[in-house]
């Protein structure tokens, strides 16, 4: 076993865990604190998301800082990764994020765990959902694949932000952070019966931008993802 994989998870569980927390969070104190305009509320929890994963990624991306199924599948892809590193940083990106919405919901004073009753159906959602992940994987790898890698924090936390608003679903683009998502009823919740829908646009997305770097991106700087 590689023996900075131990590192990685740990980063990669503790980064996804303060990214849903911020999520749900942000999300519970926005509602709270602006109860009759949801237009200011999803300002306020895009504008919380998008910073935090600016910070995380700063602090995390020289051990991992994926904190995405999604672009871990991808970085798996292309090679850069082992399918055995690859499914134990999948393991800890969805344990953080379950344990990143537990906390969350203590926080704020509401039971560890309380299941989303928030259905969020409908094609629409999900053509959004795969767009979504499609502009972020091509963000980060188009960033990697031309020696960007400094830009990433920045470019990834600014079409976050960005996405929450310009699509339909507000942007979840992330397995793990959707799967976590399920376990807070509250403003940024989603129900168990919409996860799985979710969770096939977005892995689809993953597909369809892995095939996009891939012809836009021929001539690359092979370096591995955070």
């Amino acid at each position: 076993m590689n023996p900075d994989l131990p590192r990685r998870a740990v980063a990669e569980l503790v980064g996804t865990a303060f990214l849903v927390a911020a999520v749900i969070g942000s999300g519970i104190a926005a509602s709270r604190l602006s109860p009759d305009d949801v237009g200011l509320q999803l300002l306020e929890n895009s504008i919380a998301t998008g910073a935090v994963l600016v910070a995380l990624i700063l602090a995390l991306q020289p051990v991992s800082a994926a904190f995405n199924p999604v672009v871990t599948l991808v970085e798996r892809a292309f090679g850069l990764i082992t399918t055995t590193t690859a499914a134990v940083l999948v393991v800890a990106q969805v344990v953080g994020g379950i344990a990143g919405a537990v906390v969350a919901n203590l926080m704020f004073d509401l039971d560890p765990v309380t299941i989303s009753t928030h259905d969020r159906t409908g094609g629409h959602l999900l053509l959004a959902e795969v767009v979504a992940t499609v502009g972020l994987v091509l963000i980060i790898f188009g960033s990697i694949r031309t020696g960007r890698t400094e830009t990433v924090a920045f470019a990834v936390g600014g079409y976050i932000a960005a996405a929450y608003w310009f699509t339909s679903s507000t942007s979840f683009a992330n397995p793990a952070v959707t799967v976590a998502r399920m376990f807070s009823d509250t403003f940024a919740g989603i129900s168990p019966s919409s996860v799985p829908w979710f969770v096939l646009a977005q892995l689809g997305g993953g597909v369809l931008a892995a095939l996009l770097v891939r012809y836009l991106y021929l001539t690359t700087v092979e370096t591995e993802t955070p």
